[in-house]
């Protein structure tokens, strides 16, 4: 079965899917050094971020510590 096709005012739009390039891109330009360095520190600072955060935040989400103990309030006595 072969399905037509709408009509298309412009001719280069009809045959855009049959089109191949034969020129290739030009290669992607290197990352200078400078470039390269502070990728690598930005990495390095979110990493040190998020395992500083967690060795902060782990005492808070451990349960293993006992409750601390509640004095009752002054309400609760009658006073």
């Amino acid at each position: 079965m072969i399905r037509r096709r709408e009509p298309v005012p412009f001719a280069f739009v009809a045959e855009a899917d049959r089109f191949r390039s034969n020129v290739t891109p030009p290669p992607r330009e290197r990352a200078s050094f400078g470039q390269q360095a502070g990728r690598w520190l930005l990495g390095l600072t979110l990493i040190a971020g998020i395992a500083g955060s967690l060795l902060i935040g782990m005492p808070a989400l451990s349960t293993d510590q006992p409750a601390p103990h509640k004095q009752p309030s002054q309400a609760s006595e009658g006073r």
